[in-house]
């Protein structure tokens, strides 16, 4: 994934690309381990906060 810092992703786009399920990453948005913002309804996310996070974990597994 190429990361541009205003690049938004989508729930969805983040579950695929963290290999997790929808329901677990709005559990560490609620627990503030993921930062996500709501837009129209929606939970997005900032691409380079998550690549982030995915490199982080990368390190803890």
């Amino acid at each position: 994934m190429t990361v541009n810092d205003s690049k938004k992703l989508t729930l969805d786009e983040v579950a695929q690309e963290l290999a997790m399920k929808p329901v677990t990453i709005r559990r560490y948005v609620r627990e503030g381990l993921l930062d996500g913002s709501e837009e129209n309804g929606h939970l997005v996310f900032d691409a380079a906060k998550v690549q982030r996070f995915k490199e982080l974990q990368s390190r803890t597994r």
